[in-house]
C-alpha cells in the first residue's frame, strides 16, 4: 500500500490558486485523452507538503491492466541522478568525500587507460571524458566485475575539458564511492540517510520484490522525428537524450529494477520525488524539521560549475551543478523548465518525459512521471515545458471573472 505522504488541506493554505492547479491537471488529462501517452502522475508541493497530485490514465502492471492511481510507481529514470547526487552531497558534508578528490585515489585500478585525472567533481558535472563507456547493470553486485569494468574504460577527452552527457557511467562510479566512503551498499545508504529521515519509503533506490506488483510497465510512444525537422530545430537528438530501447525496457524486469541503477534505475511516485525536492528548498530540512542537508553544503552543490562549457546535444551552456541541472536565463525547453521558472531553478528530467524541479524563487517543486517513452524528443520536451509552465503558474490567483491577465505572487514558502 501506498505511504501517507504530508498533505496540504487545500492548495490555497500554501498559497496555490486551486483553480490553476486544476488547469494543470486537466492538461495533464488532455495528453493521456489524446493518446500521446498512456498515463501519468504528477505532484506540485510547497512549504513541505504536497499541495496537490493526480494520477490520469491506465497502466499494465506485469501485463495485467490497472487503472493508474497516486500508489502507482513509476521508473523514474535521470530522475533518480539527483537523488544519487544529494547521497554525495552528504558525504563532502561529513568530510568523507571532496570533490577534487583524485578517482584513482579513492578507488585502486580506476586510472587504467590514462585515467588518473579524474575528480569527483567530473563525475557530477558530466566532464569525466568517457560518457558512453558500457557497464551491465547485472555486473553491479560482483565486486571483481565491476572494478574490471572501471578499469576497461577509456577516456575521449581529457576531464574537465568538454561537457558531455554520461547517462550512466559516471553514476556507477559515484555508486562506487559512496559505498566505500560510507562503508554500505548504496541502495541502504540512500534509504537510511536520505528516505527514511525524509519520510520517502515510495522513492527506491533498489527495488525490493514485493513492490514489483505496483510498478507502471513501460512501453514505447511517439515516432522519433524527422532528421531534418530536428536539425532545422538546431538540436542533435542522440541515444543519450531519449535513451536507448535496451537501457529503458530494461527497467520492466525485477532483477534490474532491484540492482539501484545510479543513473536511472530510481523506481518513485511523483509525490515522494516532489518532497525530496522540498527539503533541498527547505535548507536540506524535513517537514518535521529533521535536518538532513547542510544549508551550506546544498549551497555549494547547487552553484554551476561548467562555467562555459555547451552541451554539444543542444548547442546551449551546460549549466551543471553537482548532478542537477540549473534553469539560468535561456533555452530551458529540453531541460523541462518554462519561463516562469525562475534562473535559480534546478532539478534533472529522466528519458521518455519524466520532468523534477524546484525552484527556490516561488518554493514550488513539481514532478511529473509517465510510463510512456516517448520517442519523440520534440513532442516530449513541447509536453514537459507545458506542465511545467502551468505548474508554475499556480502561485499566481486568477481574478473571480476568470481574467488570468491579472495575478497575485504569493511569495516564498
Amino acid at each position: 500500500m501506498p505511504s501517507s505522504l504530508p498533505r496540504a488541506p487545500s492548495p490555497q493554505s500554501v498559497g496555490l490558486d486551486p483553480l490553476r492547479v486544476e488547469k494543470l491537471v486537466q492538461r495533464l488529462r488532455g495528453f493521456v485523452a489524446s493518446g500521446a501517452i498512456p498515463s501519468g502522475q504528477l505532484a506540485i508541493a510547497r512549504e513541505g507538503v504536497l499541495a496537490a497530485t493526480a494520477a490520469v490514465g491506465e497502466v499494465s502492471i506485469a501485463g495485467r491492466p490497472r487503472i493508474a492511481s497516486d500508489a502507482t510507481l513509476y521508473a523514474g529514470f535521470s530522475t533518480t541522478k539527483a537523488v544519487i547526487a544529494s547521497a554525495v552531497w552528504l558525504l563532502l558534508q561529513d568530510g568523507k568525500l571532496r570533490t577534487d578528490d583524485r578517482v584513482a585515489e579513492l578507488i585502486p585500478g580506476f586510472e587504467a587507460n590514462g585515467k588518473q585525472a579524474v575528480r569527483v567533481e567530473h563525475l557530477l558535472t558530466h566532464t569525466a571524458g568517457f560518457p558512453t563507456a558500457p557497464f551491465d547493470p547485472l555486473e553491479w553486485d560482483d565486486r571483481e566485475r565491476r572494478l574490471a569494468r572501471f578499469a576497461s574504460w577509456r577516456l575521449d577527452w581529457e576531464p574537465g575539458e568538454r561537457f558531455e552527457y554520461h547517462p550512466s557511467s559516471g553514476m556507477w562510479v559515484l555508486a562506487e564511492l559512496i559505498e566505500r566512503a560510507s562503508g554500505r551498499d548504496h541502495r541502504a545508504f540512500v534509504r537510511e540517510r536520505i528516505c527514511r529521515p525524509l519520510g520517502l519509503p515510495d522513492l527506491h533506490i533498489g527495488l525490493s520484490p514485493d513492490h514489483n506488483s505496483r510498478v507502471a510497465d513501460i512501453v514505447a510512444v511517439g515516432k522519433a522525428p524527422d532528421p531534418e525537422a530536428t536539425r532545422s530545430a538546431g538540436l542533435v537528438i542522440s541515444e543519450q537524450f531519449t535513451g536507448s530501447d535496451a537501457a529503458i525496457f530494461a527497467f520492466n524486469r525485477p532483477e534490474i529494477r532491484a540492482v539501484g541503477v545510479p543513473g536511472g534505475g530510481g523506481i518513485m511516485n511523483a509525490g515522494s520525488l516532489a518532497l525530496f525536492y522540498q527539503a533541498l528548498l527547505r535548507d536540506g530540512c524535513a517537514c518535521d524539521g529533521t535536518q538532513v542537508w547542510d544549508p551550506g553544503v546544498l549551497r555549494d552543490a547547487l552553484r554551476v560549475r561548467t562555467g562555459r562549457l555547451t552541451d554539444p546535444m543542444t548547442g546551449f551552456m551546460a549549466k551543471r551543478a553537482l548532478g542537477v541541472v540549473v534553469a539560468g536565463g535561456e533555452h530551458r525547453l529540453f531541460r523541462s523548465f518554462a519561463p516562469g521558472n525562475s534562473p535559480e531553478a534546478f532539478g534533472h528530467a529522466g528519458a521518455g518525459g519524466q520532468v523534477a524541479w524546484a525552484d527556490p524563487a516561488s518554493g514550488l517543486s513539481f514532478v511529473f512521471l509517465t510510463n510512456g517513452c516517448d520517442r519523440d524528443p520534440v513532442a516530449m520536451g513541447s509536453r514537459g515545458l507545458s506542465l511545467s509552465s502551468a505548474a508554475t503558474r499556480c502561485t499566481e490567483a486568477t481574478t473571480n471573472d476568470g481574467d488570468e491577465g491579472r495575478t497575485k505572487d504569493h511569495g516564498r514558502c
